[in-house]
Formats: C-alpha cells, structure tokens, sequence
C-alpha cells in the first residue's frame, strides 16, 4: 500500500469513551485555541446532563419502589400482570386472528368429516348384520347354543352370554339351573 496516499485504514487511534477528544487530534486536524475550549465546554456540559439524568431516573425508579410496597405490589403480581398483558396483545395481532380463525374452521370441517365418517360406519355395519354372511353365522351360533345350552331364553340383547354362563355354570358346578322365567 502507497503510504503517500490516504487509506482506509487510519494510522491515529481513535478516541474511546471518555478520552479527551481534544488531546488525541493530530497534527493535520488542528484546531484553534477557541474551538478547543468550545468543546471542552460543549464535552463537560453532556457530562453534566448525563450525571443529571441518571440521577432524575435513580430517584423516579426509588419513587416507583415505594409506590409498589404501599400498593402491596410485588414480584409475582408483576409477572401475572405482564403475563396477561403479553397474552393480549399477542391475542390481539392479526396473525393470532388470522391463525385462531383457520384453526376453528379446520376443526368445524374435521368434526364434519367424523359426524360423516361415523354415520357411514355405522351404516357400514347394519350392511354387515343384515348380509346373508352373518345371518348364516348368526343361524349357526343359535343352533350350537341351543345344543349347549337348551332352547332360547327369552331375556334380551345378552342371550348368548346368559346362556353361556349358564352353561359353564351347570357344567362346572352341580348347582340347580336358575332360570329367568324362575327369578
């Protein structure tokens, strides 16, 4: 690189926080005697306001403290109360709305789909029943019972599991048959 020429690279240093700007100027940037007081002066008023400022929030944020306590505000109060702020606004963006709505109408649609799903199965079902398939299945479970367990009692839906218990009671115990026309 031609040192003849200026680079991107400056060879000063550059000022750090709370150098005095004035005292690291090279020789190629020099300023008047005025012009230096001016921004020590300029320099040492921001300091002042800084120094100013931090003090004001130090004594808005004890002021705050103070009005909590006597409120019987604490921590966790803080929290829950943020918590729920956070949670409305969040509620509040149209992409929660947008992404709520969607969801909603994807589970109205899903739960049509079952309510549709459910009456063709069961219709599915009724299908089966009535097929010439289980009625001779269910012709021949009515004739092995009947050689089991006796004639058909008159009891309802649960006929084959009475009368199978029934009969693997009489068979494994020598207790009297009780039947439903006798209770």
């Amino acid at each position: 690189m031609d040192r003849g020429k200026p680079g991107l690279l400056r060879a000063d240093p550059v000022p750090e926080a709370g150098e005095d700007v004035a005292a690291t100027i090279g020789a190629t940037e020099t300023l008047s005697e005025e012009e230096q007081e001016e921004l020590r002066r300029e320099l040492a008023k921001v300091e002042e306001e800084i120094q100013t400022l931090s003090q004001v929030l130090a004594a808005k944020e004890k002021h705050l403290t103070e009005i909590k306590r006597k409120l019987g505000i604490n921590s966790l109060q803080e929290l829950k109360q943020n918590t729920a702020k956070g949670w409305q606004d969040v509620t509040a963006t149209p992409a929660y709305k947008k992404t709520s709505e969607t969801l909603s109408q994807a589970g109205q649609k899903a739960s049509a789909a079952f309510a549709s799903k459910g009456s063709v199965i069961t219709k599915k079902l009724e299908d089966v029943k009535n097929s010439p398939t289980f009625k001779s299945f269910e012709e021949k479970v009515e004739n092995l019972k009947t050689k089991v367990g006796g004639p058909k009692p008159s009891g309802g839906e649960f006929e084959v599991f009475n009368s199978t218990a029934n009969a693997s009671t009489t068979s494994t115990e020598s207790l009297p048959e009780c039947t439903q026309e006798s209770a």
